[in-house]
């Protein structure tokens, strides 16, 4: 089949009628009718079958369609693309990023960058580590945003910032402590939330392991802000990283950073062979001028 055919195709199964189509199309049901036919003789096969005015599909036209979907729904996405890049400081950004700093960081970074360029589109996905990686590969995303990004030959990787972990807890549980919290009160302690999967998960348990430091873990979670919500219904202790702490403040709660201090770093990557665009570029430059902003203030 030709595309104009495909095209045409595509129309009538959505819209169930040649003039529906031809409306759609902004053409003329002549045309339309006749495209059809010319697509129906080149198959050698019918695609509709007229019942009560309205044409109904074939099970070859299905068939047909399941594959045509994909491709138009590519297609869509590529006509918006063109649109974006071709108004003056347009463009979009497909944008993966792990939950936590979904919260709060990035809705930030995105609205003061978007102040400046309104014209900029974004389309957000929210994966941990494992999956950012995958949509990358896909090419369901344009640029991850992840603590440490895995290492991946097919990735190329460039620090943002640099964050800590912090524990969060309620006011009043632990006897003062100045700025940081020593890591060894939680010796013994009931934590929500300690074992979670990812880097950041790793340098806590690390570091535990390194002080010989036990704690009875209550309930383990993928999701650090699951952690912190828990900790506050249950009025419980965890230890999560501060852009989380810092999104879930409430009031009776309070969170340090900890001592040793436990810390990481805010990457983006992106395909090797896919160097982030212009707009892109300065998006990334918005996010960490965010991120340096907001470290570590309890």
């Amino acid at each position: 089949m030709r595309f104009r055919q495909l095209e045409v195709f595509h129309a009538v199964y959505l819209h169930g009628s040649i003039s529906a189509a031809a409306r759609a199309l902004g053409v003329s049901q002549p045309s339309v009718s006749k495209t059809l036919h010319h697509a129906e003789d080149s198959l050698g096969i019918p695609l509709f079958q007229l019942s009560r005015g309205r044409l109904i599909p074939t099970d070859e036209a299905h068939a047909l369609m399941r594959e045509a979907g994909d491709l138009f729904e590519r297609l869509d996405t590529l006509q918006q693309t063109a649109r974006n890049l071709a108004q003056a400081g347009g463009g979009h950004i497909r944008l993966g990023i792990v939950p936590s700093l979904a919260l709060d960081i990035v809705p930030q970074a995105m609205a003061q960058f978007r102040r400046e360029w309104p014209r900029v589109t974004f389309e957000v996905h929210t994966h941990h580590h494992d999956d950012l990686v995958r949509s990358l590969i896909g090419r369901e995303i344009d640029l991850a945003i992840a603590y440490t990004p895995p290492p991946h030959p097919r990735l190329m990787r460039q620090v943002l910032a640099e964050g800590e972990l912090v524990v969060l807890f309620p006011d009043g549980m632990f006897a003062p402590t100045g700025p940081r919290f020593p890591l060894d009160l939680l010796a013994d302690r009931d934590v929500i939330g300690v074992a979670a999967t990812g880097p950041i998960g790793d340098v806590l348990t690390r570091a535990a392991r390194e002080r010989g430091l036990a704690f009875r873990e209550t309930v383990s979670v993928q999701t650090f802000f699951i952690a912190a919500r828990l900790a506050q219904l249950e009025g419980g202790v965890t230890v999560v990283d501060e852009f989380t702490a810092r999104a879930w403040a409430a009031p009776g709660f309070k969170w340090l950073p900890t001592d040793p201090p436990l810390r990481f770093t805010i990457s983006w990557a992106t395909l090797e062979e896919r160097q982030p665009s212009r707009v892109a570029r300065l998006f990334l430059r918005t996010l960490e001028g965010i991120l340096v902003e907001s470290r570590v203030q309890p």
